[in-house]
């Protein structure tokens, strides 16, 4: 046995460090071609969506672009996913604009430094929750928060172009009721020539998106705006429209860069990592999640936390800023037809020899073109049928989702993904911590005499049957014990207690303390404690925690027959003889005492 755990230990550890080796044998020349030719079509998606996502980050448009080669290919490697496709996102960019915007001037050397201190410090961070097989921690951002934040940010990318889209000056760093305001006062002197290319843009986006949706309608929306933009120079003058352009990005591969691993850098930058490290998980696994459920495939979430890890550790030393799984990109690479992660290994490397061949024509690319495409991106940020469905379907939800959505304009972007978060366990740990509780009693008019839970029905004046729906656990001991206490008062002649214990998972050390002191109350008074259906976990609990030696393990049953039938013998059988509900079919075997005919003349008179 010991011979055979040991090869297949290492093959496992193998596979961890190499998952490659899981789907390499898929490919062949049919999936290269259909790989080769989703990978071509993500490459060029990703030329502006790089250059937009890094304006939202406060970074040089070509590092947009450097984050999709890299890390991309990186992460398919090591990822778990056959189809996602991880790079710079609108998210991940947000996030990293509004944690180092306070620490330097966006686009200025030490802004890019910091950037890339942050992705090699979320990468490591990544990684060692994936060695640590924490992936299940993503689950604690609920739905609703992703839903608010994402909304929430989309405002902002949108209010962070106001100044590109009409032309008008506006401070940095402002929050949004001070880029508003900002704004407001310099209407009169919006520039009408830079509205006009960025308006232009943005109804080409539109009507491409709607009727020519087989066309990149970010490509077609950058084009005629460039157009556009060269037709009011030739006619007007430039020294006139005054449109300002991107400028020519680096006609070259990735630069090799370096974090600054000083002390006082680290200090600074580490309130934000995990903020930034549980997003971006999130967004990765969750696009993951939903293109694996489309395609039958089953999502390891501790591998994806080790290839995002390791694309943004690779990331931070060839100029790429934060990236994590791109939900257009990968639903684009799915509907490509990609069938293995090379078509993001293609698209990584492809997107490096384009960047080669196109980088001058960026010279030529309006900042007020970048601005309606940003405004593109931001309304598609905003999903309204899935705030629609948490508006009507939970008020918990709504809360959650008002919650990160207003923090996400008015506070930081980080502090509203934890305010998400903390709310989301709240309200969880509310929930959890009052289990459902519930009298239940046998029904005549059900076959079998099945439980039920009619409060109408009658009830054994000894027994009394509860049902527990919920674990025990320190959070949730306060509401059991006022539920024990209430049916004491009500109650004080139902000295035994059984409760139906299938809906409790385990029990802690405080959960098992209050059975026990239960079981000793109630033998205090002549009755007892009984538990029917016990679960193994709550078994385990009970008997680690010596709870067990106290209730007794013959007052545990497994089915609610076998209890009753043991139960009743221990019942009080002068006060059965005089019972008139009779709940139990053992009931008929106890002779019911009429009351002596001297009593009733006596009642009479």
């Amino acid at each position: 046995m010991q011979a055979t755990s040991k090869p297949r230990l290492r093959q496992d550890w193998l596979l961890r460090f190499f998952p490659f080796l899981l789907w390499w044998p898929m490919v062949n020349r049919r999936s290269l071609r259909e790989d080769f030719l989703a990978g071509l079509t993500g490459a060029i998606v990703v030329l502006p969506q790089g250059v937009a996502f890094a304006t939202i980050a406060g970074m040089p448009p070509e590092y947009g672009l450097y984050a999709g080669m890299v890390p991309a290919i990186v992460a398919a490697l090591f990822g778990s996913s056959w189809h996602l496709v991880s790079g710079p996102t609108t998210a991940a960019s947000i996030v990293l604009y509004s944690a180092l915007s306070n620490y330097a001037e966006p686009g200025s050397a030490h802004y890019v430094t910091l950037a890339l201190t942050l992705t090699f410090m979320v990468g490591i961070t990544e990684l060692a929750l994936g060695l640590a097989r924490m992936g299940a921690l993503v689950n604690f951002i609920s739905h609703s928060v992703i839903v608010g934040f994402t909304a929430g940010a989309a405002i902002l990318i949108a209010s962070k172009q106001l100044k590109n889209y009409f032309g008008v000056p506006i401070p940095r760093g402002g929050h949004l009721h001070d880029v508003l305001i900002s704004f407001v006062g310099q209407i009169p002197n919006i520039n009408w020539y830079v509205a006009g290319v960025a308006t232009v843009t943005l109804l080409t986006g539109i009507a491409t998106k709607r009727w020519l949706p087989k066309i990149p309608y970010l490509i077609m929306a950058m084009v005629v705006g460039s157009l556009a933009a060269l037709l009011l120079n030739q006619v007007f003058g430039p020294e006139v429209t005054a449109i300002g352009t991107v400028g020519a990005l680096p006609q070259s591969l990735p630069p090799l860069s370096a974090p600054d691993f000083s002390m006082d850098t680290l200090r600074d930058l580490a309130p934000t990592v995990f903020a930034v490290t549980l997003f971006a998980l999130t967004e990765a696994v969750s696009i993951g999640r939903s293109l694996a459920a489309r395609s039958g495939q089953r999502i390891d979430g501790n591998q994806e936390f080790l290839g995002q890890g390791l694309s943004n550790i690779a990331g931070s030393f060839f100029s790429g800023y934060v990236a994590t799984g791109s939900f257009n990109r990968s639903g684009l690479n799915f509907q490509a037809g990609a069938k293995t992660p090379l078509a993001a290994v293609f698209a990584g490397s492809l997107l490096m020899l384009i960047v080669v061949l196109v980088a001058p024509l960026a010279a030529y690319l309006p900042n007020a073109a970048m601005a309606g495409i940003l405004f593109l991106v931001a309304w598609g940020l905003i999903d309204f049928k899935e705030i629609g469905h948490i508006l009507k379907a939970s008020r918990s939800e709504t809360a959650i989702m008002a919650l990160t959505f207003f923090g996400a304009l008015f506070l930081e972007l980080e502090f509203a993904i934890f305010l998400g978060v903390m709310l989301s366990l709240v309200i969880y740990l509310m929930r959890v911590s009052r289990p459902r509780i519930i009298s239940r009693t046998p029904d005549p008019r059900l076959p079998n005499r099945a439980f039920n839970t009619d409060p109408a029905l009658p009830q054994c004046p000894q027994l009394h049957i509860l049902r527990i729906d919920g674990s025990l656990f320190f959070g949730s001991i306060s509401h059991v014990q006022e539920a024990f206490a209430r049916l004491e008062e009500e109650h004080p002649e139902q000295t035994h207690l059984a409760i139906v214990a299938a809906g409790i998972n385990f029990a802690d050390v405080a959960g098992s303390d209050v059975l026990a002191a239960e079981a000793r109350k109630r033998r205090a008074r002549g009755g007892a404690l009984y538990l029917i259906h016990v679960k193994k976990g709550l078994w385990e609990s009970l008997e680690s925690s010596g709870a067990l030696d106290v209730i007794g393990a013959n007052h545990v049953f497994q089915s609610k027959t076998a209890a009753i039938t043991a139960i009743f013998q221990k019942l009080d059988k002068s006060i059965c003889q005089h019972c008139e509900v009779r709940v139990f079919r053992e009931c008929a075997s106890v002779p019911r005492l009429e009351k002596p005919v001297a009593d009733e003349v006596q009642g009479a008179r």
